[in-house]
């Protein structure tokens, strides 16, 4: 149980990346009041998770539908994991979630003492429900059909959303204590976990579509 609540962790906070949430949230709304903000950081992360929980619960149903087989999903979404970590480890996904928290700021200050909602887009999606969090938590739903192993894996998630959320209200000074350096490092460390744990999830989907033992 304690390595799925490791993996579960790891897998997610990659994918959620509440290090980064940080800056990006302080940049998006420097010209909101402190109450629309904390507003904003509670109702994105409420919704956050009424969307992981949909796809976690209702994925498996969705995939039937359009007649995807789930080995199919995995290397899919191994593939799409695999990507988001090489995107971490050259701090390309930084970098375009920063552009985009800048579009906001600049959006923003067009209209001074506009409080716009930003709590459903960019951030519930796709900052923190992104499709990384979204092909991880069914990817995993299907690896674990037992309600106890289940059970971890929504542990996994909620600890990286109150993660987020904590990044979201103590923002300006987390951002301050933290550094780029540190920020960078465990983006890189993670980054590489990641990979390795897209790189199972491909070779488990290829070993089930033809029927190789493990």
């Amino acid at each position: 149980m304690l390595s799925l609540l490791l993996a579960s962790f790891v897998t997610f906070f990659v994918a959620i990346d509440p290090v980064a949430m940080a800056p990006m949230f302080t940049t998006m709304t420097n010209r909101m009041t402190p109450a629309w903000r904390r507003y904003m950081a509670l109702k994105s992360v409420a919704i956050a998770t009424g969307i992981l929980l949909a796809f976690a619960f209702g994925g498996a149903w969705l995939l039937e539908q359009i007649h995807v087989s789930i080995d199919a999903f995995r290397i899919a979404g191994g593939l799409l994991l695999f990507l988001i970590a090489v995107d971490m480890l050259f701090e390309k996904r930084s970098e375009r979630r920063e552009e985009r928290a800048e579009q906001v700021a600049a959006e923003q200050a067009k209209h001074p003492g506009s409080q716009d909602d930003i709590s459903v887009f960019p951030l519930a999606i796709p900052l923190i429900s992104g499709p990384g969090a979204i092909a991880s938590i069914m990817l995993l739903f299907a690896e674990h059909e037992n309600l106890a192993e289940r059970g971890i894996i929504l542990l996994g998630v909620g600890a990286n959303l109150a993660l987020c959320l904590i990044a979201f209200l103590a923002a300006g000074p987390l951002s301050k204590i933290m550094g780029e350096t540190v920020a960078s490092m465990l983006t890189r460390i993670f980054g590489i976990l990641l990979a390795a744990l897209a790189a199972q999830f491909v070779v488990d989907g290829i070993r089930n579509v033809f029927g190789i033992a493990g």
